[in-house]
């Protein structure tokens, strides 16, 4: 039988999932191996050191860098205040003697008798990593993190804004191919992670900003209603960073499509369980991919060689595996391979390319380059 590899969506009822959680800069564990977390809990810390902020305080002061030192009224290691006085000029006969402030508030660093530079480095900013999801310290790396992991359900999604959140399912559409409008969101969502149909519209995000909702899952969205939320139209580039008070799933992709049934039905499933989601996505290379994660607690999962317990092997495309086309005309369509010819089929546009053949949801075979479909790992 026919078979290849292609990368693929996973949306999987049970696997082992490991989540690294690690420092920008090293500072301490504060976890140990072993150690049961739960998603909000500080598994590490450090200080990133405060902004810098120089100051040309000889040339203010009409002085030569040599002599800034005897006119400086503050030392290295002092702590002033924006507005504080730091260096007085000699003025003439000691009148019109020039001031010099402080342009920021911290510490003084560094008083150079070469540039004439003053240097007020800003307090620190405390970092803290947590868990992001609950399960057991599987690994301490030292200085740096931990690597948390557990069984879980796992949905990937084909695109999302906004950071990390966890909180309780809830499911406010009654059908996949429902939209997601502002009526569907609860005025009591505070906390949760709302999972909706198709389509999520602008004024139902805006809803559930203001009910307080952790996050919102659904099937599509039309780019006019994100660049309305933004105010900016976003690139090909990594998301995750967004700032707009919750984090967004798309699980299929742009326009008014309906969420695939048996992703709708695993989380409709786990309704009322903690679930972690992310928003990060990055397109090009080194591709991130927008996730739910449902911690189950088991011990069944992937093992070593990338295989799902009683599964099959991560990755792999041969008949019968569920897929989903990612190019128009028939974008967002879901099915399953009915072929794999082993020789490339001349396209449309006169190009030759490896093909398959898909069985759509819908009845219809359609034959499609294997680049334009994305598998959909059970």
């Amino acid at each position: 039988m026919a078979k290849a590899f292609t990368p693929g969506l996973k949306v999987t009822a049970k696997a082992t999932y490991h989540a690294r959680r690690v420092l920008p800069i090293p500072g301490e564990v504060l976890v140990k191996a072993g150690q049961q977390v739960t998603a909000g809990d500080s598994v590490a810390r450090t200080l990133l050191e405060g902004d810098a902020t120089p100051m040309k305080v000889a040339n203010l002061l009409g002085a030569q860098p040599a002599e800034l030192a005897a006119l400086m009224l503050k030392r290295v290691g002092d702590v002033v205040k924006t507005g504080d006085l730091i260096a007085k000029s000699k003025g003439i006969f000691g009148m019109m003697r020039t001031e010099v402030k402080a342009a920021a508030d911290g510490r003084i660093e560094s008083i150079s008798d070469t540039t004439g530079l003053v240097l007020i480095r800003g307090a620190s900013q405390p970092v803290e990593v947590k868990a992001y999801v609950a399960g057991i310290v599987h690994e301490v790396i030292p200085e740096e993190g931990v690597v948390v992991q557990n069984e879980v359900a796992l949905v990937q999604g084909i695109f999302g804004i906004g950071g990390e959140s966890f909180g309780p399912l809830r499911a406010v559409c009654a059908k996949p191919d429902q939209p997601l409008d502002a009526a569907q969101i609860p005025v009591d969502a505070r906390g949760q992670v709302l999972v909706g149909g198709a389509r999520m519209t602008a004024a139902s995000i805006r809803a559930a900003q203001k009910a307080g909702a952790a996050a919102v899952i659904s099937g599509g969205i039309d780019d006019q209603d994100l660049k309305e939320l933004l105010g900016y139209d976003l690139g090909v580039a990594i998301t995750g960073t967004e700032r707009i008070g919750l984090t967004l799933i798309i699980t299929e992709g742009f326009g008014d499509i309906a969420m695939a049934a048996r992703t709708f039905e695993l989380l409709r499933l786990h309704e009322g369980k903690i679930a972690s989601v992310s928003g990060a996505t990055q397109i090009r290379a080194g591709v991130m991919r927008p996730e739910v994660v449902i911690p189950l607690g088991s011990s069944a999962g992937r093992d070593s060689s990338g295989k799902v317990a009683g599964g099959a092997t991560a990755g792999l495309l041969e008949i019968g595996t569920s897929v989903r086309v990612i190019r128009d005309p028939y974008f967002g369509l879901l099915g399953s391979v009915a072929a794999l010819p082993e020789q490339p089929a001349v396209l449309g546009s006169g190009s030759k390319a490896r093909v398959l053949e898909v069985k759509l949801d819908d009845g219809r075979s359609v034959t499609v380059p294997r680049a334009n479909v994305e598998l959909i790992e059970d």
